[in-house]
């Protein structure tokens, strides 16, 4: 008689896929994951998914082995199910991974969001994307400032960044730079945690989005989801704002699961209208009345603004952006190159030459990044070898387009200039009125 346990693999990079775990698969019979695959994030293989984080139907927890492995995996522990779980991905590159888990002769799943998607006891507005790099933060950053003049404690929930020891990382509160250096928190982490805390707010991450949630709730009226890449939500949202990129018009339709959230969205905001081509802006629009003619759709600028422009003016600069705008993100460019072009500088000079360590082998697999300096640091090796990159290109000055100060992670012996970024609506007011149809206004 044939066994009715289906065997699983869940695909993932760190995040979405330890929830989808834990929503779907832990403590739950009939299904056994024997593997998690790891991809995107350098040094997130080799490791387990711990007993502590499983439960009881995996004492020795779940192992985590490349993707490269997949058809291995499948064969030697005759997997039944492969079940996708990261994001930011094209839509041919999902079917690509289908056809290799098809072929090797398991099923392959993507799981719908309501199946993953927690139930807050306050307001949740979650704020996605249809591509990394489009706005979300600064979005979140601009709603937790209406949201206090409103008169409310609002809690930002940022999706997953684990990249350490995942039992311990199971659930961060993050109120403090203190607690950034106590948790050994990555670049990347630091990027998107300190503009929070700037702002006077309370961040959450981690692993285990159920205990996050319960946590979050005793300190907040509302909470903001700040969503990782153009992945979904993981709490049920009373708001759910998608912020589409006009410098990437066609993108809304092209990569998962960006076209879900555009589909779903209760407001789609089009960002970067300051420097985007109208054309452009137009065709998300029309794409945005054809997909999803419920939502509001709202106009928005990203004013960039450099902090001493005078050190940019006629010198040699070398540019450092976000690193995963970069990366899977797939843009050539972000906030630190239209900073350093607006303040005059007379050359952007090109680091690939001068690039070492992982650098080198970020610049092979992202070519897109040439001519800039992607902000990779997840963990001390990379952040050294971001150091003696910028070290070894011969500049003037250093314009740093990612959203922390660079200076508290690397040591720069040369000039540096940082650049800040915002969101400016179009037409002021609409995002608020959005918040008022869903979250109660408290007295000051």
């Amino acid at each position: 008689m044939q066994s009715l346990m289906r065997r699983v693999v869940i695909l993932g990079a760190a995040g979405r896929d330890f929830h989808d775990f834990n929503t779907v698969f832990r403590d739950k019979p009939g299904h056994q994951v024997v593997a998690f695959t790891a991809t995107q994030i350098p040094g997130i293989d080799s490791r387990r998914y711990p007993a502590a984080l499983a439960g009881s139907l995996y004492p020795d927890g779940i192992p985590i082995v490349p993707e490269d492995s997949l058809e291995d995996v499948i064969r030697k522990e005759r997997v039944d199910l492969c079940v996708f779980s990261y994001s930011d991905v094209a839509h041919t590159q999902v079917m690509h991974l289908a056809s290799r888990a098809i072929a090797a002769g398991a099923d392959f799943l993507l799981l719908g969001a309501g199946r993953t998607m927690l139930k807050s006891k306050v307001p949740v507005i979650a704020v996605t994307a249809v591509r990394t790099g489009a706005g979300k933060s600064q979005t979140t950053r601009y709603l937790s400032r209406i949201l206090k003049e409103m008169g409310l404690r609002t809690v930002a929930v940022r999706h997953p960044m684990p990249y350490g020891d995942l039992a311990a990382q199971a659930c961060q509160r993050f109120a403090t730079y203190a607690d950034l250096d106590k948790e050994k928190c990555t670049i990347e982490e630091r990027e998107e945690y300190e503009p929070h805390l700037d702002n006077g707010f309370v961040v959450y991450a981690g692993v285990d989005y159920e205990r996050i949630l319960r946590q979050a709730e005793t300190e907040a009226d509302v909470i903001l989801w700040d969503g990782g890449n153009n992945d979904l939500p993981f709490y049920v949202p009373d708001l759910h704002i998608c912020i589409a990129d006009p410098h990437r018009p066609g993108h809304e339709t092209a990569y998962h699961p960006g076209e879900a959230n555009f589909r779903r969205a209760d407001v789609i905001l089009v960002n970067k209208c300051d420097t985007a081509d109208e054309g452009n802006i137009h065709s998300v629009e029309m794409a945005a009345a054809k997909l999803n003619p419920k939502a509001r759709v709202l106009r928005a600028n990203s004013p960039v603004t450099c902090d001493h422009p005078e050190l940019v003016r006629g010198k040699r600069a070398l540019v450092v952006e976000d690193g995963p705008t970069l990366t899977h993100g797939g843009m050539s460019f972000g906030a630190g190159l239209v900073a350093a072009k607006k303040a005059g500088a007379a050359r952007i000079v090109d680091p690939m030459p001068y690039a070492v360590g992982s650098l080198e082998a970020t610049y092979r697999k992202y070519p897109n990044a040439a001519g800039i300096l992607p902000a990779m640091g997840y963990g001390e090796s990379q952040i050294a070898d971001l150091a003696e990159t910028i070290a070894a290109t011969p500049c003037d000055v250093v314009v740093v387009g990612t959203p922390i100060d660079l200076t508290r992670v690397v040591r720069l012996a040369k000039p540096t200039v940082r650049v800040r970024y915002e969101l400016e609506e179009v037409v002021r007011g609409r995002l608020a009125e959005e918040v008022e149809k869903v979250v109660p206004v408290r007295a000051v």
